[in-house]
């Protein structure tokens, strides 16, 4: 890039500049030794990024089968690099987008929502592993237009309106210019330290042809299949589509079908990602006509050539997915879906270690059914499993979705409860314990089968200091000896030192 433009960039005034957070985020990015409790400290600072975290974490992106209720579990289920991604994504997203509706502003930014999106589902498509990074990616590569029209305004804003096409405009950057949009954003890019990948990306987003880089492919894609979405016009919108597919056909190697499948989802995908992103994309009735179009010819191909197109993944994705559910069924309990005793002792040590650090207070409540023995000798297994079954089940239902339940083994069950003080935890299990005296856990010969429990709450960070999880779970076992000896069906805590002594 001409040394003139870099000193008209680096001193205009009105350039975007990341803000606070990001460059906290882009410094994380840089070290090799970050982890997920210093991004969650760094996030958790910012409750606007930290609520657009959580609503990540529960789309349909990131499909999970419980609701993710705290800023830590939305990031344990996202992972440190999707995180970081997504993060520096959306705290950018601040200091880039404009609300004036068709300014020329708010239309890159349209541009840059569609492109995040458009490039992740290339992504999906092609069996990419990086794809909160192509997202992230697809949103920056017109950082060098978004530049341009704070440094040059009406030049800039005069270009892009009289520009025929795409390839009409970077002619008129370089002319103008000495440089295209593409290369101002990785020197922007650049400037502001963001990681290397992200640079290259930038860079190569307007090159001519395929480079032989599925990610930058990917990325350069992307924005001609935005570019649906802003088309104005019937006639228009057709040369947009053209040029999409050709992008797709002779960069990543999809066929029409594909190409139209990608259309649909993009439709589809489009209410998430545009509140996810706080902007508005008016879809024209020409491009609504386009996707039914597409979604007809998917459905009259023959399907026994959809099939051979996406054989290999589908077997992929089939065995992906068996793997996580095996997985999943070694971490949890058959009988109960609660997590089971070895993964407890993972998480449980976790939670230890993380309510140190945050100097926050963590009880956990050892839960023995009263008399279970009497169950299984009446009634038979059968009937005991159903009762261990429905416990659980109302167990769940009570607690907040960041607690975490397993089952210890036999009738005995733990809960941790996180950021939580002894007396608010004796609240919660008390009115669980009131609710599951008058919830029947089975019916046998029509008559309803009643249980009580005796639970044992030990809190660490509160009026003692354990020096592991292991004493703390001791601590709760050992009340929970006390409340079964005083009669069970009933919640028992040690005592603050105070009423001890007297």
């Amino acid at each position: 890039m001409h040394p003139e433009l870099q000193a008209v960039l680096s001193h205009c005034r009105s350039l975007p500049s990341p803000p606070a957070i990001a460059l906290r985020i882009i410094e994380l990015a840089q070290q090799p030794d970050a982890d997920l409790d210093a991004t969650v400290e760094v996030i958790s600072r910012d409750s606007a990024l930290s609520a657009r975290m959580l609503r990540i974490a529960n789309s349909p992106l990131y499909a999970n089968r419980r609701q993710v209720a705290t800023l830590s579990q939305a990031l344990t289920l996202l992972g440190l690099n999707a995180t970081l991604s997504l993060a520096l994504g959306l705290s950018l997203s601040r200091t880039l987008r404009n609300t004036q509706p068709r300014d020329a502003l708010s239309i890159l930014w349209q541009r840059s929502v569609l492109s995040a999106m458009a490039a992740r589902l290339l992504g999906e498509e092609l069996g990419l592993a990086r794809l909160e990074e192509l997202m992230l990616a697809g949103l920056l590569q017109d950082l060098g237009a978004q530049a341009l029209l704070q440094a040059r305004p009406d030049a800039y804003r005069e270009l892009l309106r009289v520009a025929e096409d795409p390839d009409d405009r970077l002619r008129r950057e370089r002319e103008a210019l000495g440089a295209d949009h593409a290369e101002i954003g990785a020197w922007i890019a650049g400037h502001w330290n963001l990681p290397g990948y992200l640079q290259q990306a930038i860079g190569a987003s307007e090159s001519p042809a395929g480079s032989g880089h599925c990610f930058h492919d990917c990325v350069a894609a992307s924005g001609l299949v935005a570019d649906l979405w802003l088309a104005e016009g019937e006639e228009r919108i057709r040369d947009a589509r053209q040029r999409a597919l050709a992008a797709t056909r002779d960069r990543l190697g999809l066929d029409q079908a594909r190409f139209d499948a990608l259309v649909t989802r993009m439709s589809d995908a489009l209410p998430e990602i545009a509140a996810l992103f706080d902007v508005h994309i008016v879809q024209q009735e020409q491009l609504d006509a386009i996707v039914e179009h597409a979604r007809e010819l998917l459905l009259l191909r023959n399907l026994r050539e959809i099939q051979g197109a996406f054989q290999a993944r589908s077997q992929a994705d089939a065995a992906e997915e068996r793997a996580r559910q095996f997985e999943e069924l070694a971490l949890r309990d058959p009988l109960t879906g609660m997590y089971n005793r070895i993964q407890l002792e993972d998480v449980l040590a976790r939670e230890f270690e993380a309510s140190l650090r945050r100097d926050e207070p963590l009880t956990l409540a050892f839960i023995d059914l009263d008399d279970f023995k009497q169950v299984n000798d009446r009634h038979g297994h059968l009937v005991g499993d159903q009762v261990l079954s429905e416990f659980a089940r109302t167990l769940s239902r009570l607690l907040r979705g960041a607690d975490l339940i397993a089952r210890y083994g036999g009738e005995e069950f733990l809960v941790v409860l996180s950021n939580s003080t002894s007396d608010a935890a004796q609240v919660v299990i008390r009115r669980i314990l009131d609710e599951v005296a008058r919830t029947p856990m089975a019916i046998v010969d029509g008559k309803p089968l009643y249980v009580t429990f005796s639970a044992g709450l030990a809190t660490q960070g509160e009026h003692e200091r354990f020096e592991n999880a292991r004493q703390l779970l001791d601590a709760a076992d050992q009340a929970l000896y006390g409340a079964k000896r005083e009669g069970r069906n009933r919640v028992a805590a040690p005592r603050p030192p105070d009423d001890a002594d007297s």
